[in-house]
């Protein structure tokens, strides 16, 4: 479990295209301190399995459907991600429940830039729009944000100077795809009243 909290901007140091993988060799010294064998991290908002760590860097593999359903594929040597490990029990929740399980993405739409902070319209998938609300939470590419406006098939959110500096948001332009996940409660919710009426006592 994680919170949208990214620790480190993180940069990928190799790529390998396996039949139905990938594997990907990433450099982040802040979340590879202590880390081991079988850990998770997150890469972008996508929970992945430390494979092999050396140094400040750590390998993940990355399966077909994975590839596919985020923006993972489209990583190259010397691309940056957003990092950050799991949660620990009884730390301070900064950002809200994220759970590094991708539910689709969309594509930076437009950057509007003011003085002391930016605000970036991001494309929103028909299925995922139910799930988005103004002042609702939502994880961009692992970052935990806030939705300002919700329109048919986009949202916008506003970034400060430290998300800009700090993050992936301030890289990404016009075009370029990020990985989308929805408040985990909002589906929640949708299943407890679509199939819990006429249940239980």
């Amino acid at each position: 479990m994680f919170t949208g909290i990214v620790e480190e901007l993180g940069e990928v140091t190799g790529v390998e295209t396996l039949d139905d993988a990938c594997r990907f060799r990433l450099r982040g010294p802040v979340v590879t301190e202590g880390a081991k064998h079988g850990d998770s991290i997150a890469v972008n908002g996508v929970c992945l399995t430390v494979v092999d760590h050396e140094g400040d860097e750590f390998t993940a593999d990355v399966m077909a459907e994975t590839l596919k359903r985020s923006s993972l594929g489209a990583l190259a040597v010397g691309s940056r991600v957003n990092l950050e490990r799991p949660t620990a029990v009884g730390h301070r929740l900064g950002g809200h429940i994220v759970q590094g399980h991708v539910d689709g993405t969309g594509a930076v739409l437009g950057r509007t830039p003011s003085e002391h902070w930016e605000i970036v319209k991001i494309s929103l998938p028909a299925d995922l729009a139910r799930y988005v609300v103004e002042k609702g939470s939502i994880t961009v590419d692992g970052i935990s944000l806030t939705v300002v406006e919700v329109g048919a098939d986009y949202f916008t959110v506003s970034l400060i100077p430290t998300t800009l500096a700090l993050t992936t948001l301030g890289l990404k332009q016009a075009g370029d795809p990020v990985n989308l996940e929805v408040d985990i409660i909002a589906k929640y919710v949708e299943r407890l009243l679509t199939t819990g009426r006429g249940e239980g006592a």
